[in-house]
């Protein structure tokens, strides 16, 4: 059940990842802040204290009230056993947040990112070998019981929670019959198949109704679910190892999904013009469209302007028509 959370998880991370991402490959993509690869180990890094604080939480409302730790009494290894449960709880939520990034790196939208996730989930917990063991696998389909990532993490979870203690059934779990030779004991008729199949008799020196449980320790529950508790420390290992995959797919899919690339170039990014609408996610050119190229200008020495004056024209003065004129303004 406790799996069963993964599909949540990562449809809570897609959304504000695929926000982010938009607004760094129109802003700050652009304007070289700062490379894609430090854009994606940020929002990777930054989920680790989130699975910390999540793991405590769930740790403690967890394991402790079912009380799995009672099952490491028997061999004085609650505290070990105690801390690997936290261990794998907290790998669980970092694999779940890396997965999460990595399915959703080059889509374009979390709603795409969401249904590659759930669907790789489903199978993975399919060929887990809990729902169905190994044995009963097609030829062909055996490879999915190795890779999947929940196939080491539930082995180890459930080597962790119950190994290496005794199991005591319950009243309706009993199966009950009589020997069938007259004073046999139901020890001594159930002798030969408790050694073939194991468990125990309730009551082995009675003659009649005996009561019989098919398991008597939880490593034969164990085995029975394909768990091994001698790896369940190598397990845990393994399980970084799909973390540290699925850190690595993230940024790969990243780049090759959505930075920006040139032919026969190296793949750079670039803050002119083109590239960065070329690797936006807002309205690309067309491959067709041709961007003119900007010309240097160089600039002219300054012209020195000369003002210029507007001169009138000299007046004439006619001195024979002034003399007529004043002759004329006398007689009058």
């Amino acid at each position: 059940m406790l799996m069963t959370i993964f599909g949540q998880l990562v449809q809570q991370i897609m959304p504000l990842f695929v926000t982010q991402r938009s607004l760094y490959e129109v802003r700050e993509r652009p304007s070289k802040a700062y490379s894609w690869r430090a854009f994606m180990m940020c929002n990777i890094l930054v989920e680790i204290p989130w699975s910390a604080f999540c793991a405590v939480l769930l740790y403690f409302t967890w394991y402790y009230p079912i009380g799995l730790y009672h099952n490491a009494e028997p061999t004085d290894a609650v505290t070990e056993r105690g801390g690997l449960m936290f261990l794998y709880i907290l790998s669980f939520l970092l694999f779940s947040c890396t997965f999460a990034h990595m399915a959703v790196a080059a889509v374009d939208t979390a709603e795409a990112g969401g249904n590659i996730a759930n669907l790789a989930f489903m199978l993975c917990l399919v060929f887990c070998g809990v729902l169905v063991g190994p044995d009963a696998f097609p030829g062909f389909w055996i490879f999915m019981y190795r890779v999947s990532p929940f196939t080491y993490l539930i082995d180890g979870m459930l080597s962790t929670a119950v190994a290496d203690t005794s199991v005591t059934c319950a009243t309706n779990e009993y199966l009950h019959f009589n020997p069938s030779q007259a004073g046999q004991t139901c020890a001594q008729y159930m002798a030969a198949y408790i050694n073939a199949t194991g468990g125990y008799v309730l009551n082995p020196d009675a003659t009649e109704d005996c009561s019989y449980c098919q398991i008597s320790e939880t490593n034969t529950f164990l085995a029975a679910v394909n768990a091994h508790p001698q790896h369940k420390w190598r397990n845990w290992g393994i399980i970084w190892a799909y973390i540290v995959f699925n850190i690595f797919g993230a940024v790969f899919f990243y780049w090759l999904g959505r930075v920006p690339k040139n032919r026969g170039d190296a793949k750079k990014e670039t803050a002119s013009p083109t590239g960065s609408r070329e690797g936006s996610i807002l309205s690309p050119i067309p491959t067709n469209q041709t961007i003119p190229q900007e010309k240097n200008i160089e600039s002219a020495p300054p012209v020195e302007t000369v003002p210029t004056t507007t001169e009138s024209p000299p007046v004439t003065r006619d001195l024979d028509s002034e003399k007529v004129a004043e002759k004329d303004a006398d007689v009058r």
